[in-house]
């Protein structure tokens, strides 16, 4: 038998939702047959996107269904459909008894614990699955991908726990957590937040009921393929990509005006000292976002003739280096999720052939191994990025700045406790870059003997992207202030860039100028929600045009 085939996709558009504000309009992602995109994942886990299902991949689903129930009632036994699962799979499993085998899967294997995760991380595997499901290679009833999408387009959010996967059959335990309110039962929260399922609620089955969503009654393989996937370590990838994007332009603008607050030079950043010499293409677009936002400036201009000085520090000097290498970073993370992105991942899987086969495509190391590395790479970022706000609050080191640009130093203490925060984030960062991925722990009686931790390696990335963008709120507000005293202590002589200028006129919307004294921790919320929601970049790309 020769079945249909078919790639997963949703409707590109352009645009990239990650650098959009919270005012983002509703969209529709339809699952068909050309490919989904990261985009796609963004805008469904955090836009609230609309799902809709191509006819195509529905007949395709129901098509490839009709050769699953023909297996289901042969002699001849078949993984996940007429067996058991991991080290039980040599039991055959009668056929009055296949239902209950799936329910009792589902069940099982939520058994996750800890703290809910994220609603755009659930929402994320469920699309990513949802995905999978389209591809006609897992073996489901069109019945189970529509209740998938309809309890996502419902805004009904499984709770997830976060602790419950090995990266290895996959996501096992999120995935299930999630199939379980398919079936009507376990946890989750309706479009309200409210929760149900728990002890003394109401029940899953009412919350679906109230969106006229009927329960789903699992049938032979699909409690496999709801689960068999990477969905959760992939969603996180593709959000943490997105969002250092956006942080990496942040970084450069920030670390320009922390060379201009330290009277650093622009030369260093001239195009023909970086692609032409060192041809890592990250490095050569951090530093033309850099001499761009140093572009105009008086306090640059101002220091290029007999200043003694022959280098700056590296923190300055080198900065495109740094930021560049994580650009370039982020490139091959991208690749490896594009990659993940086009897979069709269960097991056992479906072949256009018609074979049902066992393999190892579950196993979660190509996307372990690179959330890993970027949060090496986010961790180093944040650590060069703390150092040139310690220089700048350093009157040894700071070129005529007061201590902590301080008011009054000694009766003001400034912003020096500001840099303990940013070090204390800088130094959880460098505990979050252990790679997880490392640290395989066997399981299912030594069936799973060797898994990937990706699931974890996602998680402790997504805390170092939220320290990244604290720590770099802080360089923000640290060169802010120490460039408007430098314009103070010149007579209004000296004076940032247009950039620079667009950018303080920003943040001093949400953040007061140079002053005694004040309560700190509100201003430094505020100056992060800024970075987090893009203003920054925009606030610099208004004087200087796009940046990379």
């Amino acid at each position: 038998m020769t079945l249909p085939t078919t790639s997963l996709t949703s409707q590109a558009r352009p645009g990239n939702p990650a650098r959009v504000a919270p005012t983002h309009q509703p969209l529709t992602v339809t699952l068909g047959a050309s490919g989904a995109t990261p985009e796609d994942v963004v805008a469904v886990a955090r836009h609230d996107a609309k799902v809709t299902i191509a006819q195509e991949a529905l007949d395709t689903v129901a098509n490839v269904r009709a050769h699953i129930d023909e297996l289901a009632h042969s002699d001849v036994p078949a993984y996940g459909i007429s067996t058991g699962f991991g080290a039980l799979a040599n039991r055959h499993i009668p056929g009055e008894l296949r239902t209950q085998l799936q329910k009792s899967l589902i069940r099982s294997h939520a058994a996750g614990m800890g703290p809910a995760v994220e609603r755009e991380v659930v929402r994320g595997i469920m699309f990513l699955r949802a995905k999978t499901l389209a591809s006609g290679r897992t073996g489901v009833r069109p019945v189970v991908l529509q209740t998938m999408v309809d309890v996502l387009n419902a805004g009904i959010t499984p709770v997830v726990r976060e602790f419950g996967s090995l990266g290895c059959s996959g996501d096992l335990a999120p995935l299930s957590h999630c199939a379980l309110v398919l079936m009507g039962e376990g946890e989750a929260t309706g479009p309200d937040g409210e929760l149900y399922g728990g002890a003394g609620q109401r029940t899953v089955a009412d919350l679906l009921a109230a969106h006229s969503i009927e329960p789903v009654t699992l049938a032979e393989k699909e409690g496999l393929a709801l689960v068999n996937g990477t969905e959760g370590m992939l969603g996180m990838l593709l959000m943490a990509i997105a969002d250092i994007r956006q942080l990496l332009t942040t970084a450069d603008i920030t670390a320009a005006l922390s060379v201009e607050a330290l009277l650093g030079t622009d030369q260093v950043f001239l195009p023909e000292l970086h692609a032409a010499l060192r041809p890592h293409p990250g490095q050569a677009a951090s530093a033309d976002n850099m001499l761009r936002v140093l572009s105009d400036s008086a306090i640059v201009a101002s220091h290029r003739v007999g200043d003694s000085r022959v280098q700056d520090a590296y923190s300055l000097r080198c900065a495109p280096q740094v930021a560049g290498a994580v650009r370039d970073t982020v490139e091959h993370a991208e690749l490896v999720a594009s990659r993940e992105l086009a897979a069709a991942i269960d097991n056992p899987v479906v072949l256009p052939d018609g074979r049902v086969s066992s393999n190892g495509n579950f196993h979660g190391a190509p996307v372990a191994y690179v959330l890993d590395y970027l949060a090496i790479a986010v961790a180093d970022l944040s650590s060069i990025a703390e150092r040139r706000t310690d220089r700048m609050l350093d009157p040894a080191r700071s070129h005529g700045l007061p201590a902590f640009l301080a008011a009054d130093p000694g009766v003001d203490s400034g912003l020096m406790i500001a840099q303990y925060t940013q070090a204390g984030l800088v130094s959880d960062n460098k505990r979050l870059a252990v790679p997880a991925s490392v640290d395989s722990i066997p399981s299912s009686a030594m069936q799973e003997d060797h898994v990937s931790m990706g699931w974890h390696a996602a998680r402790k990335l997504r805390k170092a992207v939220e320290n990244l963008r604290r720590v770099l709120a802080i360089e923000l507000v640290t060169s802010a202030r120490a460039i408007d005293m430098r314009t103070q202590l010149s007579g209004g002589q000296l004076t940032p860039g247009p950039a620079g200028a667009a950018v303080l006129e920003t943040l001093r919307t949400v953040v007061a100028g140079p002053g005694t004294d004040r309560f700190l921790s509100p201003e430094l919320e505020a100056a992060d929600r800024l970075v987090a929601s893009g203003a920054v970049r925009a606030a610099a790309e208004s004087a200087v045009g796009n940046l990379a």
